[in-house]
C-alpha cells in the first residue's frame, strides 16, 4: 500500500472547502499520515487566552488539503477510511464565545440579552489513562473523562464552483461535528468536481452530542486515514459506516430539516439495500433509527440518523469496501 505523509505549514492550509487548488494527488487505496491544526489555530494555550482576542474570521478550523484523488469524477463515491485519530499534543482547549453556541443570543437568534462571559478552558491529556481533564472555573471539580478523538470536519469540494467556509456542514460534508466520525469508521461522500478534492481537521479530543456551547475539546490531530474510490452513483448526504451502524448525516436549518435530510436518505438506503419500497423502509426506520444530534451551533446544524447492523439481515454495502479496509488498515498499526 502506498503511503503519503503530509503536513502542512500555516500558509498552506485551507479555509474553505471548495476554491484551493490540491496540495498533492493520490491514487485510490493510498493511505495518508497527517496533521491537522486545531480550531483556533493553536492560538489558544492557557485559560488566559480568550477566543475574541486571538481569531481572525475568517481563519478557523483550519483544514488538511485538498487531495486530488485520480480517477474521481462527479457522481463516483469517494471512501474515507479512519484507521487513528491521535492527539498532536498534550492538551487541548475549549471556549465560550461572545454571541456564539446553542444557548447563548447569536446573529441568527438574536436577542437584547448580553453576550454570556468569555471564557478558556485548558483539558490536559493523559495518553497512559486515555482522559482529558475537565477543571472547572469557579470550583474545585475535576473530571477525568474519557479521551475520545474525532474529526469535526470531513469533506470535498462543493459542485458549481462553490466555495464554502470550513464552518459549514451540508451535502458535501464540512463541518458536520459528529462523534461518528472516528477511528474505526468509513465515511462515503459524493464526488463534486474532477479529483473529489477532499480536505479533513478540526480534531475534537472529545465531544458530547451536540456540541452544545459551540466547540469541543480542541486539538491538533495526527490523522491515518486510507482513501479509496467506488464508481457508482454517490450519495445526496455524507453516509458513515463502522461495525456496529450505517449512518447518514443531514445538515440545514431549521433542526427539523436536518433530521428530515438524514431520515429521507436513510429510507433510500435501506429499500437499496434490501429491496423495501419507500413505505417499508419508512416503517421499518421508525422502529430501529437511533438520532444523535451532532451540532446545533454551526451555520447549518447537523442530525445523525443511525441504523444498528445486529437488527438488520447481513447485507453488503458498496461492495464490502468497510471490511476490505477494515482488513488493510491493521497492516498499519
Amino acid at each position: 500500500m502506498d503511503i503519503l505523509e503530509y503536513t502542512p505549514e500555516p500558509e498552506q492550509f485551507a479555509w474553505t472547502f471548495g476554491g484551493v487548488p490540491p496540495v498533492r494527488r493520490v491514487k485510490p487505496g493510498t493511505a495518508l499520515r497527517l496533521w491537522t491544526e486545531d480550531a483556533y489555530c493553536g492560538t489558544l494555550r492557557s485559560t488566559a487566552d480568550l477566543a475574541s482576542a486571538s481569531l481572525n474570521m475568517p481563519f478557523v478550523n483550519p483544514q488538511t488539503g485538498p487531495f486530488y484523488v485520480e480517477g474521481a469524477e462527479p457522481g463516483d463515491t469517494l471512501v474515507l477510511h479512519f484507521v487513528e485519530l491521535t492527539p498532536a499534543r498534550s492538551w487541548g482547549v475549549s471556549t465560550t464565545i461572545p454571541f456564539f453556541g446553542g444557548l447563548t443570543s447569536t446573529d441568527r437568534t438574536a436577542t437584547l440579552q448580553d453576550p454570556l462571559p468569555e471564557r478558556t478552558w485548558i483539558y490536559e491529556v493523559d495518553s497512559d489513562k486515555q482522559t482529558v481533564g475537565f477543571h472547572a472555573r469557579s470550583s474545585g471539580l475535576e473530571l477525568a473523562l474519557p479521551l475520545e478523538p474525532m474529526l469535526g470536519t470531513v469533506g470535498l469540494a462543493p459542485a458549481a464552483f462553490e466555495a464554502r467556509s470550513s464552518l459549514v456542514p451540508d451535502m458535501f460534508g464540512g463541518n458536520m461535528d459528529t462523534p461518528e466520525m472516528r477511528a474505526g469508521a468509513t465515511c462515503y461522500l459524493r464526488v463534486n468536481v474532477e479529483g473529489a478534492l477532499f480536505s479533513v481537521g478540526d480534531g475534537h479530543y472529545r465531544q458530547g452530542e451536540g456540541e452544545s456551547c459551540g466547540t469541543a475539546v480542541e486539538g491538533a490531530m495526527n490523522v491515518v486515514l486510507i482513501v479509496d474510490l467506488v464508481k457508482t452513483p454517490g450519495p445526496v448526504w455524507p453516509r458513515i459506516e463502522n461495525d456496529d451502524y450505517l449512518a447518514v448525516v443531514g445538515s440545514s436549518r431549521p433542526l427539523e430539516d436536518a433530521w428530515r435530510a438524514g431520515q429521507v436518505d436513510m429510507v433510500g438506503w435501506l429499500g437499496s439495500l434490501y429491496g423495501l419500497d419507500k413505505l417499508d423502509a419508512y416503517q421499518l426506520l421508525s422502529q430501529i433509527s437511533e438520532v444523535p444530534l451532532a451540532n446545533v451551533v454551526d451555520v447549518n446544524y447537523s442530525v445523525v440518523t443511525k441504523v444498528p447492523k445486529r437488527l438488520l439481515p447481513s447485507a453488503t454495502v458498496y461492495d464490502g469496501i468497510h471490511q476490505h479496509l477494515r482488513a488493510a488498515a491493521a497492516t498499519l498499526t
